[in-house]
């Protein structure tokens, strides 16, 4: 005859199993759950972006500016004597250079001091602002300046 302690062990140990089968199966079910929500919301996500680079490429279009590269091209260096170069050349403030690129003067200023390094998106604005003259820059800027008015 088996001892009592073992046959009481035994059940504990069939009882246990059974309750960790019943806990994992639900967990198991709202991870299916959240992982078919995550990927719902991937495909969203990427939908959005893809309505917003279109809607982005419809307003330069509209404004008349160039789209801008998404990056620059690998062989772009970045030197920050060639930014204050480039502002002075233009005979622009710090602030109006900025405005050009979409930074503020302050970013313009640690770039030039090489405190800091352009983003990628940051790089690939000064490629494009680098081929503009004089006329071309300050007509940029009043075509900015006129769009930030009427979005007030």
């Amino acid at each position: 005859m088996p001892n009592v302690a073992t046959v009481l062990k035994a059940e504990i140990r069939r009882l246990a199993k059974q309750e960790i089968r019943a806990e994992v199966g639900r967990t198991k079910q709202a991870v299916v759950h959240y992982r078919h929500e995550i990927a719902l919301l991937k495909r969203e996500l990427r939908e959005q972006g893809k309505n917003i680079a279109f809607l982005q490429s419809r307003e330069q279009e509209r404004l008349g500016q160039a789209p801008a590269a998404e990056e620059p091209p690998a062989d772009v260096r970045f030197s920050a004597r060639s930014v204050r170069a480039q502002r002075r050349r233009l005979g622009l403030s710090a602030e109006d250079y900025g405005k050009l690129i979409g930074v503020s003067a302050l970013t313009v200023y640690s770039w030039e001091a090489g405190k800091s390094r352009p983003r990628k998106a940051q790089l690939a604005a000064l490629v494009a602002v680098r081929g503009l003259g004089k006329r071309a820059a300050c007509q940029r800027l009043e075509l900015l300046a006129k769009t930030s008015r009427r979005a007030r």
